[in-house]
């Protein structure tokens, strides 16, 4: 009898989270049907780092399934808002963390998880805050209501050692101008993800979109 093959090992993580890839989907599900496709059309199209939030009762099941069957994808939580969650979206086999904004209680749970985090800031006091205890990578949200480009153009200067992962009113037009300051890691969005394609189960197209975004930063 022939002994089975050994499961595929994960995609290995950078030295960074914000270096897997330009873009980050960011993926509300309702079926968790959809959540293998659907991850599997987004590292085809080159994006493996994909951002499942915690909106949905089928996120953590979707979250489990891709671990499970997406080995090239590097899946992991957001919308993470409790200390509970940290340890579900873990469990479930989440990879990094991101939150929307943080709590110093939340920030030292995402701390003990070992998994890398992106905790939410949209102001200075915030960032400097976290660079004080040790965080050195955030997310900007919401990025265009709290200030867009301009915003983390000034903060560039004084505080050059904070990177970011913008997400919230960024598409496929104005991603370019947030990847070319340099403490934007990455951008998060959707627009590679359109409601209509995912409810025709058209990974093609998905595919072709998150292709596009892979090459935003050339």
């Amino acid at each position: 009898m022939t002994s089975p093959l050994p499961a595929p090992l994960p995609a290995p993580l950078p030295a960074s989270l914000l270096d897997l890839a330009p873009v980050v989907p960011v993926v509300v599900l309702d079926d968790v049907a959809d959540a293998v496709p659907l991850a599997r059309a987004l590292v085809a199209g080159g994006l493996p780092a994909i951002e499942v939030t915690l909106r949905t009762p089928v996120a953590l099941e979707a979250i489990r399934a891709i671990a499970a069957e997406v080995p090239d994808a590097v899946v992991g939580a957001g919308t993470v808002i409790t200390p509970e969650q940290v340890k579900e979206s873990v469990a479930a086999g989440a990879r990094f963390l991101v939150s929307p904004g943080w709590t110093d209680v939340l920030l030292e749970a995402m701390r003990a998880s070992g998994v890398p985090f992106l905790p939410g800031v949209s102001t200075t006091s915030e960032v400097v805050a976290l660079l004080e205890r040790g965080v050195r990578e955030m997310k900007f949200f919401p990025a265009q209501a709290a200030g867009g480009t301009a915003y983390l153009k000034s903060l560039a200067g004084p505080l050059p050692q904070a990177r970011f992962c913008p997400t919230g009113g960024i598409g496929a037009a104005n991603a370019p101008e947030y990847l070319g300051l340099p403490n934007v890691g990455c951008v998060g969005g959707t627009w590679m993800i359109p409601g209509d394609a995912v409810a025709a189960g058209d990974w093609v197209r998905i595919e072709a979109l998150a292709r596009e975004a892979a090459a935003l930063r050339g």
